[in-house]
C-alpha cells in the first residue's frame, strides 16, 4: 500500500495527512459594504468589507520563487500602481493532495491575507497575530482560517498566509551550501511584510504575535531559536507541537523510524544530492541548474515532498538545534503559550488502524515491543489494556503522551526558565470530528490533534458547535487574543490562567473543556506520566 510505503520511509505525520481533507475552510464572505482600500508599501489594494470587519486576500509578500528564484530566499514582491483586487485569495503553495485528488497548487504561492476591524484603530494601534498553518510541511494554507471570532472578539488584526511546502520549501543540495530553510525564510518575509504594513490595517508592528498549530507550531519555535528573528514579533502561542516534539519507533506503522523533529542541514543536503541523481541531475556542478529547470510536477511527487518535510538546522536561519537552543537558553525573550490537545495522537492512529489494527492485548505488546523495546513492559506496566476501554485507546495513549504532551511540558520547563510561559490542555471529549476522518467502532477521536482549530477559526468543513463548544470557542478566542494584547492569557468570563512554574504548588496548565467547571487547572505532567516519560528520553 502507498500509504504503508511512506510511513515506513519515515513521513509518519505527513504520509498520514494525505488521507485526510483540509481540516478547516473558509465560509462564504457576507455581502459587502463599500470595498475598503489600504496602501501597502508595494502599492493599493482593494478588500471586502464585513460590517465590523474586513478582509484583505492574495497581498503578495514575495516574487513568484520560480524559474532562477526556485530554492532562493524570498524576493520583496514588485510595486505596483494600480489598485489590486485583493478580495481572494492567492494560489496555495505545491502540495500533496487529500483523499488522492487536487491539491497540487501553484509555485507562484507567496501570498498573505490580513483581517482587520473596520473601526477606528487606537493611537498605538491593534495588536496584530500571524498565523502560521499546519499541515506537516506538506499542506496547507493561509486562506482556509477564517480569523473573524478571534478579531470580533479581541479587536485585533490577524494575518495568515501561504510558505513553500515539502521539497520546494525545504530541499538541501551541496551546491545551496547545506539546506537554507526556504520554508523559515518565507515566514521571516512575510513578518518582515507585517512590520512595514501592520499600520497601514490600523496594526501595531510593535506589538507581533506569532501563533501556530503543529507544523505552524514547529515554524513558530524555530522562529523563536532563529537569530535573524529577533524584533520580527514579541509573542509566541504553540499548539500541538514544541522545539522537542520527536516519535518513537513504529508510531503508527509497525516499522517506522525513530523520527525527531530536526534534522541537520548536512543529512538534508546528503538527501538532495541523492536525489538530484535519481532525477538525472548527475553533474554536481550543474545540478541546481538540471533541478531547476525540471517542471513542477516532477518534484511534486510524496516520496520527494515527504523526504524534505523537515526544517534543518546548523544553517544561517537556523544555526542550533531548536530543542537544544532550548536547554541553553537561547532563543528570544518573550512570553510564550504552548499547549497540546488531550488525545493528540488518535488523529495518526485512527487513520492507520484499518491497515494496522490494535485489536487485543497480542497487537498491543506487539506495538509496545517494536516502539520501546526493553522497556515495553515498564511501559505496559503504566499502561494497562484493561485500564482502557480498548487496546487501541491503550496504545493511542501512550502516543500521545509521549510524543506530544511530554516533550511539550519538557519544553515548557526550558522556556519558563527565562520567560512567562502559560500551558493549555484542549480537552472536549465530545470535539466534533473532521468528516475526512474515518469513523472507527469503538475507537472516539475526543479532542485529536488539530480538533481545536475550529474552536478558534470558524468553519463550515467541522461540524456545527453546540452552545457549550461555542461557548469554550468565544473564551478560548478571548484568552489567545488577551495573551496578543498583554502577554497573558486573560479574558473576562474564563477563570485566571496560571503561569507554568509560578510556585511550587502551582499546575501546569489550564484544561479547556466545555460545561460548568471545564475550564480549570490541571498538573499535566502527572495527569500524563510525564515523569515517567523523562526517565525514558522523552
Amino acid at each position: 500500500m502507498v500509504l504503508t510505503r511512506l510511513l515506513r520511509r519515515g513521513g509518519v505525520l505527513g504520509a498520514l495527512l494525505l488521507a485526510l481533507g483540509p481540516l478547516v475552510t473558509s465560509p462564504t464572505a457576507s455581502a459587502a459594504d463599500a470595498a475598503p482600500v489600504v496602501t501597502t508599501d508595494r502599492g493599493p489594494v482593494r478588500g471586502t468589507a464585513h460590517g465590523s470587519y474586513a478582509t484583505y486576500e492574495g497581498i503578495p509578500y514575495a516574487q513568484p520563487p520560480t524559474g532562477p528564484l526556485r530554492w532562493r530566499a524570498p524576493v520583496p514582491a514588485r510595486r505596483w500602481a494600480e489598485v489590486r483586487d485583493a478580495t481572494r485569495p492567492g494560489p496555495r503553495c505545491v502540495q500533496l493532495p487529500f483523499l488522492g485528488a487536487g491539491g497540487a497548487g501553484s509555485e507562484d504561492c507567496l501570498y498573505l491575507n490580513v483581517t482587520a476591524p473596520t473601526g477606528p484603530a487606537p493611537a498605538r494601534g491593534r495588536p496584530v497575530m500571524v498565523w502560521l498553518h499546519g499541515g506537516a510541511f506538506i499542506a496547507g494554507a493561509g486562506d482556509p482560517y477564517n480569523a473573524r471570532r478571534l478579531v470580533a472578539r479581541g479587536d485585533v488584526v490577524v494575518v495568515t498566509l501561504n510558505y513553500r511546502l515539502g521539497v520546494f520549501g525545504l530541499f538541501g543540495h551541496p551546491e545551496l551550501g547545506g539546506a537554507p530553510d526556504f520554508t523559515l525564510a518565507d515566514q521571516r518575509a512575510a513578518l518582515r511584510w507585517v512590520r512595514a504594513n501592520a499600520a497601514r490595517f490600523g496594526g501595531d508592528p510593535r506589538d507581533v504575535t506569532v501563533f501556530g498549530e503543529s507544523a505552524g507550531a514547529l515554524s513558530t519555535c524555530a522562529l523563536l531559536t532563529s537569530p535573524g528573528a529577533a524584533g520580527l514579533f514579541h509573542k509566541a502561542a504553540l499548539q500541538s507541537g514544541s522545539c522537542m516534539t520527536s516519535f518513537p519507533r513504529g508510531s503508527t506503522v509497525p516499522g517506522s523510524p525513530q523520527q525527531a523533529s530536526w534534522p541537520s542541514q548536512q543529512e538534508t543536503s546528503a538527501a538532495g544530492a541523492a536525489a538530484a541523481r535519481r532525477l538525472g541531475c548527475t553533474d554536481a556542478a550543474s545540478a541546481l541548474r538540471c533541478l531547476r529547470a525540471l517542471p513542477a510536477e516532477r518534484l511534486a511527487t510524496p516520496e520527494l515532498m515527504l523526504a524534505f518535510s523537515h526544517l534543518s538546522y546548523g544553517g544561517e536561519l537556523l544555526p542550533r538545534r531548536p530543542d537544544r537552543a532550548l536547554e541553553e537558553g537561547r532563543f528570544h525573550r518573550m512570553p510564550v503559550l504552548q499547549g497540546t490537545n488531550h488525545d493528540e495522537m488518535r488523529f495518526f492512529v485512527g487513520l492507520s488502524l484499518a491497515a494496522h489494527p490494535v485489536r487485543d492485548e497480542r497487537d498491543y505488546r506487539a506495538r509496545l515491543a517494536d516502539s520501546f523495546g526493553d522497556a515495553a513492559g515498564e511501559v505496559e506496566a503504566r499502561y494497562p489494556a484493561a485500564a482502557f476501554p480498548t487496546p487501541a485507546l491503550a496504545w493511542a495513549t501512550v502516543l500521545t503522551d509521549r510524543t506530544f504532551t511530554c516533550t511539550t511540558f519538557r519544553a515548557a520547563r526550558a522556556l519558563a526558565a527565562h520567560v512567562p510561559v502559560y500551558g493549555f490542555e484542549f480537552s472536549d471529549p465530545d470535539a466534533p470530528r473532521h468528516p475526512g476522518l474515518p469513523p472507527v467502532e469503538g475507537f472516539p477521536y475526543g479532542a485529536a490533534h488539530g480538533f481545536e482549530l475550529p474552536y478558534l477559526f470558524p468553519s463550515d468543513a467541522w461540524p456545527p458547535l453546540s452552545a457549550a463548544q461555542l461557548e469554550l470557542a468565544g473564551t478560548m478566542a478571548g484568552y489567545w487574543t488577551g495573551f496578543a494584547r498583554t502577554g497573558v492569557p486573560a479574558t473576562g468570563d474564563g477563570p485566571p490562567w496560571p503561569r507554568f512554574g509560578a510556585g511550587d504548588t502551582a499546575p501546569v496548565a489550564l484544561d479547556l473543556r466545555p460545561g460548568p467547571g471545564g475550564i480549570r487547572p490541571v498538573d499535566t505532567g502527572a495527569v500524563h506520566h510525564c515523569g515517567f516519560w523523562a526517565a525514558h528520553g522523552a
